[in-house]
């Protein structure tokens, strides 16, 4: 049986029944309650089958036509995530002006932005606590693997632009890439993690040079 939070799953009017076509809408409506209690709450542990139906106002077994169980439910709430994560670093990059180091220093800040605005959607992204068990779970290595690519490949992109231009001297983008997310990565969480730090000022500007293997103004 689910533990679950009455802290956070306050009962719900019912939910009138969809008409027949409307399948959709309450498979996006199940996502965005499971993303308002974990935005409400910072905790992956308040989101279950029981809480989420309560939310959206239906009985827990009508969920089970979307979603099979709650890392299902987990899995979509950071495919969402990312989704959005994407918009924010494509909007950065619209907004930076031609040049190309500009521009990665534009979509590394927006994902540093992104990851601080929404640490607990942030959080989940990457695993957290939901991550099942895939031998076990109705997840799949590919479920998982896939997360984020469309977000490595834009870093990948705007690094390349680099080297194109001359501005870096990265001889190996797939690599350099991954490392340079690994670093935003890391900034991201420790900031999240250790908020009295004295953090140097110029902190994130060091890691993208680095990583990045960035040289010239």
């Amino acid at each position: 049986m689910e533990e679950d939070s009455t802290a956070t799953t306050a009962p719900t009017p019912a939910r009138t029944r969809n008409r027949r076509g409307e399948g959709a809408r309450l498979r996006e409506d199940i996502v965005a309650a499971a993303v308002e209690l974990l935005e409400e709450t910072g905790d992956e542990s308040a989101i279950t089958l029981r809480s989420v139906a309560r939310r959206v106002g239906i009985a827990a077994p009508s969920i089970y036509r979307h979603f099979p169980d709650q890392p299902a439910i987990m899995l979509a709430v950071a495919q969402q995530a990312f989704a959005e994560l994407e918009a924010q670093l494509r909007a950065a990059l619209d907004a930076a002006d031609d040049d190309p180091r500009q521009r990665l220093f534009a979509v590394c800040n927006a994902y540093l932005t992104f990851a601080e605005d929404h640490p607990g959607r942030y959080r989940t992204m990457f695993g957290g606590l939901w991550m099942p068990d895939l031998s076990e779970g109705t997840l799949t290595d590919t479920d998982i693997s896939s997360l984020g690519d469309a977000n490595l490949a834009l870093l990948r992109g705007a690094l390349g632009d680099c080297v194109a231009a001359g501005r870096a001297t990265s001889t190996d983008l797939v690599a350099d890439s991954v490392a340079l997310w690994l670093g935003l990565h890391g900034l991201a969480h420790q900031r999240s993690v250790t908020v009295a730090f004295p953090w140097p000022p110029d902190i994130a500007e060091r890691i993208i040079t680095t990583l990045a293997h960035l040289h010239g103004e």
